[in-house]
C-alpha cells in the first residue's frame, strides 16, 4: 500500500546519477572524471562560442560573398488561371482587389503586395486591382474584356 512516506519513482523512469568527487571507493574520486590537468579539468572552464576544438569553425568555413538587398520587394503571386478558378467556383466576380483575394484565400498576407502573372487562361471579364501585373497577365485580362488597375 502506498503512503506519502514510502512513495517511489516508477522502475526505469530515472537514470542513476554519477556521483563524482565522493572518494576513491566510488570509482569517480580523485580527478572526478575530468582527467589530469588542462583547462577542462578546472572549474569554470568555458569555450568561446563556435569553437570546434581547433578545427576550422563553421563560421569561417562558409563562403562570405554575395549581396542581400534589404530594400527588395517580395510579391505574393496570383496567376490568371487562379482568378479563373475562383470565378468558376463563384468566389469572385466583377471587381478583384488584394483585399478580396485575401478574403477568399488566394493570398496569405494582407500586408505583402500582390502581383498578377499570366500563367494559364482567363475568360471571365474582371476589373483587377493589384500592385503589379506582368505584361502577359495584363494582356490576357484585357482580351477577356476586363480592366487592370495598379495600386499606387
Amino acid at each position: 500500500m502506498k503512503h506519502i512516506g514510502n512513495l517511489q519513482y516508477a522502475p526505469g523512469s530515472r537514470k542513476k546519477m554519477k556521483r563524482v568527487g565522493r572518494g576513491a571507493g566510488s570509482g569517480h574520486g580523485g580527478t572526478s572524471t575530468r582527467g589530469h590537468k588542462g583547462h577542462q579539468s578546472r572549474s569554470n572552464h568555458t569555450y568561446k562560442r563556435g569553437f570546434e576544438g581547433g578545427q576550422m569553425p563553421l563560421t569561417r568555413r562558409i563562403p562570405k560573398f554575395g549581396f542581400t538587398n534589404i530594400f527588395r520587394v517580395e510579391y505574393q503571386i496570383v496567376n490568371v488561371s487562379q482568378l479563373q478558378y475562383l470565378v468558376d467556383q463563384g468566389r469572385i466576380s466583377g471587381e478583384v482587389t488584394p483585399e478580396i483575394l485575401f478574403n477568399v484565400g488566394a493570398v496569405s498576407k494582407r500586408t505583402m503586395p500582390v502581383k498578377i502573372l499570366g500563367n494559364g487562361d482567363i475568360s471571365a471579364s474582371l476589373n483587377v486591382t493589384a500592385d503589379k501585373f506582368s505584361g502577359s497577365a495584363k494582356q490576357k485580362i484585357e482580351q477577356a474584356g476586363g480592366t487592370t488597375n495598379t495600386n499606387g
